[in-house]
């Protein structure tokens, strides 16, 4: 899952969604997939109709509808308002915890490291610790 969302323009949140499936052995129904990130009312709209946090939630959408055992989580809030950050770190946590996709998220956003299971720290392009977190917290939970 990309920092900017890379959603077709011309195609609906559903065929944005329906394209990789296409390409996955398994594939989660696109509607389900959508369905999973809280826009089951927005399928035919197009990104140019959606709000950023929106299009965020398609992105998710589209990577999970291939069913993957990791997800790569680059930014994913970096381009939100507080708020719809939020949504889209209990969107992720709930894929974790309803799929058991493992989600690696790479953030500059400290307070967001209180969500993971282990923190992994990185200095000059090396992982400089890993951490198990003891305190872990939900999305809700967090603030910055």
């Amino acid at each position: 899952m990309f920092q900017f969302y890379n959603l077709i323009p011309s195609l609906t949140a559903l065929e944005n969604v329906t394209l990789v499936t296409e390409m996955s052995e398994h594939p989660m129904p696109p509607g389900d997939a959508l369905a999973l990130v809280g826009l089951a009312d927005r399928l035919n709209h197009y990104p140019s109709q959606l709000s950023g946090g929106e299009q965020q939630r398609v992105a998710i959408a589209r990577a999970v509808a291939k069913r993957p055992d990791v997800l790569l989580c680059d930014e994913p809030t970096g381009a939100l308002d507080y708020a719809t950050g939020k949504v889209v770190l209990e969107v992720i946590a709930k894929i974790n915890a309803e799929l058991g996709t493992t989600a690696a998220v790479i953030t500059h956003n400290a307070p967001i490291a209180q969500i993971a299971d282990r923190v992994l720290r990185m200095a000059d392009g090396r992982i400089a610790s890993v951490e198990p977190n003891a305190t872990k917290l939900r999305p809700e939970q967090i603030s910055w």
